[in-house]
C-alpha cells in the first residue's frame, strides 16, 4: 500500500504564533470563569441579605452551569459552521453585558435568570476553545496547549473568586459580582489583542464531508467515550459540592471567619492550575488511565481530610483537593478529543455538557445535604461521587485500548494517508 506523508504547517510550540494562540486562549479561559464562578464566594453574604437558604442561592451558581451546559452543543454547532474564533469573541462579549446588569438585581429570582442567560453565552468558550486548539495548532503540541488552556480555568476561577470577595467584604455582594465582571472584561481584551490574525478563522473542513451526523456518531460510539463524559459528571459534582459550601464551612462555627479571609482560601486553585498543567506530561509517561485512576481516588482521600475541623489541615486537603480534580479534568478531557477523532468538538461538546451537569444539578443536591444534616452530610456526598467516578472509569483502559490503530484527523493533515484517505495516527491510550 502506498503512503504519503502530508506537511503540516500549523504552529508548533516555541513559534510567536503559538505561544501568542496559547496566551489568548487563557485569557478567554480567565474571562469565562472569573465571571462564572464570581458569586461562589458571596454565598453566604447573599443568604443572609437575601433570607434565603444556602440550597437556594447556590441556585445562582447552578442557573449558569446548567445553561452553559446546555447551550454548548448549541455552540459547537455555530462554531463548525461561522467559526469557533467568533463563537468565542461573540459569547463573551453577550456574558459581559449580562454581568454588568447582575449586580443590580434586587430579587433571588432575577438574579437567577441572569445567570441562567449569562451562563447560556458562556457555554461558547470551552464549546469551542479545545476543538480551536487541536485544528490550528501542530497535532504534536495541541495537548500541551490544551493542558495550558484548561489550566487558565483555574486561574480564572481563583481571580474571580478572590476578587468577588474582597469587594463584597468591603461593599456588599453586589460589588463581588461586578468585580468577577470587571476581570472578564480585562482578560476578554488581551484576548482579542493577543490572538494572530491569519488563525482567527478556527474553521476547517471535516473529514466526513461536513456531515454531522457522523461526527456525533464517533463522539458517542467509540469505545470509552461514555466513561470519560462520567467522569466529568461525577467529578464535578464533587468538586461544586465542596466548592459551593466552602464559604459557609468557613464563615459559620467553628471557624468563624470574615468574607475577606474566607475567600481568601479559594488561593487553592492555584493547585488547580499546576495540576492541569502537569496532567499533560504525567499521561505521556504514565498513560492518561493511571493518571486518572489516581488521581480520584486522592479526590476521595482529600474529601476525607476536609472533615477535620482544624483550618491548617482543611486548608492542606483543599490544595490537594484541587489539585487532583484539575489532573483528572485535564486528562479526561484531552482524551476524550483525542479519541473522537472526526467528531472531536462534538465530544468537547457532550464533555462539557457532562461537566457543567455536574456543576448545576450535582452542586446544588450538595447544597440540600448541607441543609439538612451539615457540612459532614455534604462530604459524604461528594466521596460518594467520586467512588462513582472510579468505578465507572474501571474498564475505561481496556475497551480504549481495544482500538484499532486508526484515528481520523480533523484537519485532514499532520498524519499519514492510508485506505481511503483516511490517517493512521499512533495509537494513544
Amino acid at each position: 500500500m502506498n503512503t504519503r506523508v502530508l506537511t503540516d504547517d500549523r504552529p508548533r510550540a516555541g513559534t510567536s504564533a503559538y505561544r501568542r494562540i496559547v496566551v489568548a486562549m487563557v485569557a478567554v479561559a480567565v474571562a469565562t470563569f472569573a465571571q462564572l464562578w464570581s458569586v461562589q464566594p458571596v454565598l453566604p453574604e447573599m443568604a443572609v441579605d437575601l433570607e434565603e437558604s444556602a440550597a437556594r442561592v447556590s441556585l445562582t451558581v447552578s442557573a449558569a452551569t446548567g445553561a452553559l451546559a446546555g447551550f454548548a452543543l448549541v455552540w459547537s454547532g455555530l462554531g463548525d459552521r461561522f467559526g469557533r474564533v467568533r463563537v468565542i469573541a461573540v459569547s463573551l462579549a453577550v456574558a459581559t453585558l449580562v454581568g454588568c446588569v447582575a449586580p443590580w438585581a434586587g430579587d433571588l429570582w432575577v438574579l437567577v435568570v441572569l445567570r441562567a442567560v449569562q451562563g447560556a453565552a458562556l457555554g461558547g468558550v470551552p464549546a469551542a476553545a479545545v476543538a480551536y486548539l487541536t485544528d490550528v495548532l501542530h497535532p504534536a503540541d495541541a495537548a500541551r496547549a490544551v493542558g495550558i488552556y484548561i489550566a487558565g480555568n483555574p486561574l480564572g476561577g481563583m481571580g474571580g473568586r478572590l476578587v468577588a470577595g474582597w469587594a463584597a467584604s468591603a461593599g456588599g455582594w453586589q460589588w463581588g459580582v461586578a468585580a468577577g465582571t470587571a476581570v472578564g472584561v480585562v482578560a476578554w481584551i488581551v484576548f482579542v489583542c493577543a490572538l494572530p490574525r491569519g488563525t482567527r478563522s478556527g474553521r476547517t473542513r471535516p473529514p466526513d464531508g461536513g456531515r454531522p451526523r457522523g461526527r456525533w456518531r464517533a463522539a458517542l460510539a467509540v469505545p470509552g467515550m461514555v466513561a470519560l463524559y462520567a467522569q466529568a459528571l461525577l467529578l464535578m459534582g464533587a468538586f461544586m459540592t465542596v466548592y459551593n459550601l466552602l464559604g459557609f464551612r468557613l464563615t459559620g462555627e467553628p471557624f468563624g471567619l470574615s468574607q475577606a479571609v474566607a475567600s481568601s482560601l479559594f488561593i487553592a486553585y492555584t493547585a488547580g492550575m499546576a495540576g492541569s498543567a502537569w496532567s499533560g506530561r504525567a499521561g505521556d509517561r504514565w498513560g492518561p488511565h493511571r493518571v486518572l485512576a489516581v488521581s480520584v481516588v486522592a479526590m476521595g482521600g482529600a474529601v476525607a481530610v476536609l472533615a477535620v475541623p482544624s483550618l491548617p489541615v482543611m486548608a492542606a486537603g483543599l490544595v490537594v483537593f484541587t489539585f487532583v480534580f484539575f489532573c483528572a479534568h485535564a486528562t479526561a478531557s484531552a482524551w476524550a478529543a483525542r479519541r473522537a477523532g472526526a467528531g472531536r468538538a462534538q465530544a468537547s461538546s457532550l464533555y462539557t455538557l457532562a461537566y457543567y451537569m455536574g456543576a448545576s444539578l450535582l452542586g446544588w443536591a450538595g447544597g440540600i445535604f448541607y441543609d439538612r444534616w451539615g457540612w459532614g452530610a455534604a462530604l459524604v456526598f461528594a466521596g460518594v461521587l467520586c467512588a462513582t467516578a472510579l468505578v465507572a472509569g474501571v474498564g475505561l483502559r481496556s475497551k480504549v485500548e481495544a482500538l484499532p490503530d486508526v484515528e481520523p484527523s480533523l484537519t485532514g493533515s499532520g498524519g499519514v494517508a492510508g485506505k481511503g484517505g483516511i490517517e493512521r495516527s499512533p495509537k494513544v491510550v
